[in-house]
């Protein structure tokens, strides 16, 4: 039972984070084309998707809870039993959307942090051109 639910909650911890990076892939090329243009836009998103998929994996996936129902030597193992498999399940789920979220949450501070760096940038930049315009009509 400890390989089954072992492959279970890989499977579950796998597929929950690929939805969420699909779910999320528009979002993130749309705002990483503003900041850091079209032509790198989709190797970063490539990118997020994959780590993505790498910490809600490793997030979901808890070989200490999972080691509960190893049998080790006198010590008594909990029998994994129906109601158990569903909390497994869910705790599974529930911890990859967790470290997801840590994920998207940094992700999307920083490009908000870039964005207005970008967008000062390029205001700095008009203004300095306008300025020039102004001096060379004069």
């Amino acid at each position: 039972m400890f390989y089954a639910l072992l492959v279970v909650t890989l499977t579950v911890a796998l597929l929950t984070s690929v939805l969420v990076a699909r779910f999320f892939s528009d979002a993130v090329l749309k705002i990483l084309k503003s900041i850091i243009g079209p032509e790198l836009a989709d190797a970063w998103r490539k990118y997020m998707s994959f780590a993505i998929v790498v910490v809600g994996v490793s997030g979901g996936v808890s070989t200490y809870e999972i080691q509960k129902y190893l049998q080790t030597g006198r010590e008594q193992t909990i029998e994994l039993t129906g109601p158990r498999w569903t909390i497994e399940i869910y705790r599974t789920v529930i911890d990859t959307l967790s470290q997801i979220s840590w994920v998207m949450l940094l992700f999307f501070l920083c490009a908000m942090v870039a964005y207005v760096i970008v967008r000062v940038a390029e205001s700095t930049r008009d203004q300095r051109r306008q300025r020039k315009e102004d001096d060379d009509a004069v």
